[in-house]
């Protein structure tokens, strides 16, 4: 029988469809065929794109030509801009109206166009999440943004246009909703039981492990209770932290292996799937920061992994529930047998 599963931190329903129980291979090849034609994120096309923003290079080359390793470049067809102020206003008393400011960025994550995330080096890997903190931290120096989210999409369905490795950066002057409901539910957590309610999901999932994927030092990976999609993942560290700017060396490089473990699971299980990653981060709180006093002690930075796999349709767009075919706990066990035979911990 069918279960309905409430998701702790977006109160949303899930109905686990175990009659539509579905296995890995029944997704099918989802991914096509890579089509190689001009990339501008390619080495040596850094005329046709934006100037950087920020770069790691290798000696004695010059910012915007060759010798790059990972790039930052505003995104050419930015859906949010720096420049301007904000001018909020109401429209007939009912409709509120500010101007577009914020911040698209693109993340160039790699010069070889044929390599994917999980192909890197565990060393190149972690600069990217550095990275990655860096303009976390700049751009909430600018106190105009209120949250600042980095995102992953990998192949044509999941809203890739380039195959190149690459992700985005987008800023926005709102908390987004989806965002704001996980706090809120968070907060809520905590002044019920003074405790974190991500550190009680992943305590619960250590402890009963029919959802864990795989542990590491600092990380754990397991299927959501509630997963809205077949096969989503969610990446949190054991150390409470409600910021990753806040992540030390070390647990940047335990990060970027268990990524790569993850992810290479994910390629072999499912047959290259697409998918979206987000980090869900902390807001800004140098930015009105009085609306979130406990977030340090009541929320948990993590990474949601969730592969394209199945499509949203009337009844999930009508009623906000989701249908899931493929149960988190078998998911899991999927991608469990795949990671401990094979030993996909390589030497990046």
């Amino acid at each position: 029988m069918s279960q309905l599963r409430k998701d702790p931190i977006s109160n949303s329903w899930v109905i686990i469809s175990n009659e539509r129980g579905k296995r890995p291979s029944d997704f099918g090849a989802v991914r096509p065929q890579r089509k190689r034609s001009f990339c501008p994120f390619c080495e040596g096309n850094e005329s046709v794109t934006p100037a950087e923003i920020r770069a790691i290079r290798k000696a004695g080359t010059e910012a915007n030509q060759k010798g790059w390793d990972i790039r930052v470049i505003p995104n050419k067809f930015a859906v949010l801009r720096v420049e301007g102020e904000i001018d909020k206003q109401a429209e007939g008393g009912l409709y509120d109206v500010m101007n577009g400011i914020g911040a698209h960025e693109v993340i160039i994550e790699h010069p070889d166009h044929n390599l994917d995330l999980d192909d890197f080096t565990d060393e190149h890997r972690t600069n990217l999440l550095q990275i990655i903190q860096e303009r976390i931290n700049d751009l909430h120096k600018d106190l105009r943004l209120r949250y600042v989210q980095i995102f992953k999409n990998y192949g044509e369905i999941a809203g890739a246009s380039l195959e190149h490795p690459h992700s985005q950066l987008i800023a926005t002057p709102v908390v987004p909703l989806r965002i704001k409901s996980g706090l809120l539910a968070a907060q809520y957590h905590y002044k019920r039981k003074q405790r974190c309610l991500f550190c009680d999901m992943y305590r619960y999932e250590m402890k009963t492990k029919i959802r864990l994927i795989h542990t590491t030092k600092h990380f754990i990976a397991f299927a959501p209770f509630a997963s809205r999609f077949p096969f989503e993942i969610c990446i949190m560290p054991k150390k409470h932290r409600a910021e990753f700017t806040q992540v030390p060396l070390e647990e940047l490089k335990d990060l970027s292996i268990i990524l790569r473990i993850i992810l290479m699971a994910l390629r072999i299980t499912l047959t290259d799937p697409p998918y979206n990653m987000i980090l869900n981060n902390a807001p800004n709180l140098l930015s009105k920061p009085s609306k979130w006093q406990n977030i340090q002690e009541d929320f948990h930075w993590h990474i949601e992994i969730i592969p394209r796999l199945t499509k949203m349709a009337g009844f999930e767009w009508g009623t906000g529930f989701y249908i899931n075919p493929t149960p988190p706990e078998e998911a899991a066990n999927y991608l469990r047998e795949v990671i401990i035979p094979n030993d996909l911990l390589r030497n990046g």
